[in-house]
């Protein structure tokens, strides 16, 4: 057996180990993504083949490497504004009409990433009361999650380089939001920061602690997951929505055949779920 090689009973055995720590599910063919993904902290950690990390990775001591192993295998895709609708459909739509809210309007992007989708809706925000002064006066929270910590390191410090500043950024937009940092890097600037935070959470958990929102983003997300945790996820989700709020999928997402506990709510373009 060669350094990265995994027979398929260790690929097995860590494809239900993944799946029970994180909800992602993984199909008979992915190996190889396991091999690219795991390989490198193979040298981080000294250890000498792919199936021994995969061992080691699966046992409870092992906090910091199960750590680092759910990290990488967690896929971490991102852009700014992503899709465009949904950030036009805040503006035009959703952020009028919670307008008379007495408190701030609480939105959860449920898998944040590296923070460009919490950090598009804040920007958003700003763009809308720019264009509406009175709107929404006790202004906004925005709290994003991911199980990965990595990622939320990345987020919090909010610096961001030249290939992923040039994903879905606007040269207005960038000159309004951001400023420079070390390195050639963009900052999303304080204004911006000071409406979001972040936190560890992984979906498979309870999201009591949370509290109640007005709109939760959870988008192309739950394609990696199984029908039964899809279906325990939404429930949450629900539970998670204030009255009347609404749920925002990725643009080839779909509850149907998943929950009755909410009303599809068609836009143009887009679709959006509101709560039962």
């Amino acid at each position: 057996m060669t350094d990265r090689e995994l027979d398929l009973a260790d690929y097995n055995q860590f494809r239900k180990f993944l799946e029970t720590q994180s909800g992602i599910v993984l199909g008979d063919n992915k190996l190889y993504l396991v091999k690219s993904r795991l390989g490198p902290l193979m040298n981080k950690y000294g250890i000498s083949t792919l199936a021994e990390l995969v061992r080691r990775s699966m046992s409870i001591s092992e906090r910091a490497l199960r750590s680092d192993v759910l990290d990488a295998m967690t896929t971490n895709e991102t852009l700014w504004f992503r899709d465009v609708y949904p950030f036009e459909l805040l503006k035009t739509r959703l952020f009028p009409e919670f307008d008379k809210l007495n408190r701030p309007l609480k939105i959860w992007c449920a898998a944040s990433s590296s923070g460009q989708e919490p950090y598009s809706i804040a920007m958003s925000f700003i763009e809308f009361k720019q264009r509406n002064p009175g709107a929404l006066p006790r202004g906004i929270q925005i709290i994003g999650t991911d199980i990965s910590n990595k990622v939320l390191e990345q987020s919090k410090l909010a610096e961001y380089d030249s290939l992923s500043i040039g994903r879905g950024l606007s040269e207005e937009r960038k000159k309004r939001f951001f400023e420079a940092a070390d390195g050639g890097k963009l900052r999303v600037k304080k204004e911006v920061r000071d409406m979001v935070s972040f936190r560890h959470l992984n979906l498979l958990d309870s999201y009591s602690l949370l509290g109640k929102f007005d709109i939760i983003f959870c988008r192309n997300v739950l394609i990696y997951f199984s029908p039964e945790i899809k279906k325990k996820i939404l429930s949450q989700f629900r539970t998670s929505l204030d009255t009347n709020g609404y749920l925002i999928l990725g643009a080839s997402e779909s509850i149907s055949g998943l929950s009755d506990d909410y009303a599809m709510v068609r836009c143009n373009p887009g679709i959006i779920y509101q709560r039962k």
